[in-house]
């Protein structure tokens, strides 16, 4: 009886690689990605797993101690694969999970330098999105409970005999891929997010995107929701702190913050000014920077600041069919009076009327604070 081991076929061997031949196109983000814990909001290595529960929606993110958590700006491979597949798809190209492009399209795409650090970083960001495991009742079919998958199924390069990385190739998920075809999961983001420095100000960023996006109104949120909607492992109260000197600073592209009380409860009203992202599919202005003083959040080192080109245009749409309020039924507070009873900014200030996020038993190395 032979004793060799089986032979793994590699799953790029079964798909047609797409292969990115530009790397302008406007950024786009996959929805359920901005409005739920997926990414770890901190530089530093994070081996605790992130748990997450509201009504039906259930969360799980784990990682493995050699890499570690995939962060919120490892995310920025997967912004900029969204947006290559969402060009292409609009060209009336055909796509694919499995990308072959250069280093220099991506990092250039996404505002990072191109030096020899710079790709041993993406390196590193490669490594983690494939570590972290995913467990998710997201868009599951009906009769489908959880499912699992990484960032990233596998990724290769491709280099000189000198060691010169000449490109590179990654399989992504088929639960990323779906929900990036799926042009109602996707939405514009501002160009000047790449150049946020902090991880809570990305993150903000990304939720008051996904929430408050143009309504005249805005979003208010509970902070102590916010809190346990990040996954953050900051305690409440430094979470609420670093909140406060963003919305000092009104770091957040196209967005005014303003911080309100409720009685004894702190509460994050995000309202929309300036914004360059148009509709939700309108392409975003040529903008360069937000225009922030670089000072970091959290004691995150200071990155820097991209130019943008001009952007492409997406998609003919003109007009956006309805609020978008359909996905935010585990958001506390909304800007009228919505669907399932939520409360209107202005209208209604008492948090007792909405069923917050159960919270989750703790896994975090720091504790939280309490509601």
């Amino acid at each position: 009886m032979s004793s060799r081991r089986p032979i793994t076929v590699s799953e790029r061997s079964k798909l047609d690689p797409f292969v990115v031949a530009t790397g302008d196109a406007s950024p786009r983000d996959q929805r359920d990605l901005m409005e739920r814990p997926f990414f770890s909001l901190a530089k530093a290595r994070r081996v605790a797993p992130i748990l997450y529960e509201a009504g039906d929606v259930r969360v799980e993110v784990h990682a493995v101690p050699e890499h570690g958590m995939a962060t919120i700006w490892d995310a920025d491979v997967l912004i900029w694969a969204a947006s290559q597949l969402v060009e292409a798809e609009n060209r009336g190209f055909k796509t694919s999970r499995f990308l072959r492009f250069t280093p220099y399209q991506l990092l250039t795409s996404i505002g990072r330098q191109t030096g020899a650090r710079d790709y041993k970083l993406l390196k590193g960001a490669l490594s983690r999105l494939q570590a972290t495991v995913i467990r998710t009742t997201i868009r599951n079919g009906e009769h489908w409970r959880r499912h699992q998958f990484s960032w990233i199924n596998e990724w290769e390069e491709c280099t000189t005999r000198d060691g010169r990385v000449e490109g590179m190739e990654f399989v992504l998920p088929d639960w990323f891929y779906r929900g990036v075809v799926d042009r109602s999961l996707v939405l514009t983001i501002d160009p000047a997010y790449f150049g946020l420095t902090g991880g809570i100000e990305r993150w903000l960023y990304r939720v008051a995107r996904k929430h408050a996006g143009r309504q005249p109104k805005g979003w208010l949120f509970e902070i102590a929701h916010l809190h346990e909607k990040s996954g953050s492992l900051a305690k409440l109260a430094d979470f609420a702190f670093d909140l406060r000197r963003i919305a000092a600073r009104q770091s957040i592209p196209g967005y005014r913050l303003l911080i309100e009380r409720n009685g004894r409860r702190q509460l994050l009203h995000i309202l929309p000014a300036k914004l360059s992202t148009g509709l939700v599919d309108i392409p975003v202005d040529g903008l360069g920077t937000s225009g922030v003083p670089p000072i970091g959040i959290s004691g995150v080192a200071v990155s820097g600041l991209r130019e943008c080109q001009s952007q492409l245009t997406l998609w003919p749409e003109t007009a956006i069919p309805a609020l978008n309020l359909e996905s935010n039924k585990d958001s506390n507070f909304c800007s009228g009076r919505a669907r399932n009873g939520e409360i209107v900014a202005g209208a209604s200030n008492s948090c007792s009327d909405i069923a917050a996020d159960p919270p989750f038993p703790p896994s975090s190395r720091k504790p939280g604070g309490k509601r």
